[in-house]
């Protein structure tokens, strides 16, 4: 909107246009991200895996370890998931259609849950006009506040912050970020660079290390 914005005032002061037009911009979003930490993540899964739902626990693993969406992980197709090559296909994502990866772990936990559903076409089969699930709004809150955690807070969109925060915090690149997370743009993902955490101090102590190794190596 700023490039835009600039162009049109160019453009009066070369006379393609007669007046000057304005450009609303809108704010950034500095909202805080909010994620959990390997304790409350810990608390979340035993609450989900005790709950009544059958679909919660499987909702809230591959959530975390994939970073999908809700509406992606309600509507996988079991052929859709490629075990062998620890993929599931998403035919409609935001970005257009995208394979993502998923973790050993999970795929060991859907390997079994496969022998479970054997017949079945949906991951998460409901009696719907779409044929599985739309919500899981409910029965997350309900896990989320068994675990100790503030629903009002923690709902079920912190499950891909949280994957993609830790992921930041391990010193995942950006870009591998992006395609894991299947945002469409890398600013979408630098947002959760800028969350503060023991990822950063360490960056500092390397900086620290290597301007003081400098200085020595200056001294001498």
């Amino acid at each position: 909107m700023s490039t835009l914005g600039h162009f049109l005032y160019r453009a009066v002061e070369w006379g393609w246009i007669d007046r000057q037009v304005k450009i609303g911009r809108l704010r950034e979003d500095g909202r805080r991200v909010v994620y959990l930490l390997p304790d409350q993540i810990d608390r979340l899964l035993a609450a989900a895996e005790a709950d009544r739902c059958f679909a919660i626990y499987p909702f809230v693993l591959i959530g975390l370890h994939t970073a999908m969406r809700r509406s992606e992980i309600l509507s996988i197709r079991w052929d859709d998931v490629d075990l062998d090559r620890r993929i599931i296909h998403i035919p409609r994502a935001k970005a257009g259609s995208r394979d993502q990866p998923i973790t050993a772990a999970l795929t060991e936990y859907l390997r079994e849950l496969r022998g479970m559903m054997t017949g079945e076409t949906w991951l998460f089969p409901a009696d719907s006009a779409s044929g599985h699930r739309t919500a899981i709004e409910k029965p997350f809150r309900r896990v989320a506040a068994a675990a100790g955690l503030n629903p009002t807070e923690v709902t079920r969109h912190t499950l891909r912050h949280t994957a993609i925060t830790h992921l930041v915090q391990q010193g995942v690149d950006l870009p591998t970020i992006q395609r894991i997370s299947g945002h469409k743009t890398l600013s979408m993902v630098a947002r959760y660079s800028h969350q503060s955490g023991a990822h950063i101090q360490a960056a500092m102590d390397r900086l620290e290390r290597t301007i003081t190794q400098e200085l020595h190596r200056g001294e001498k």
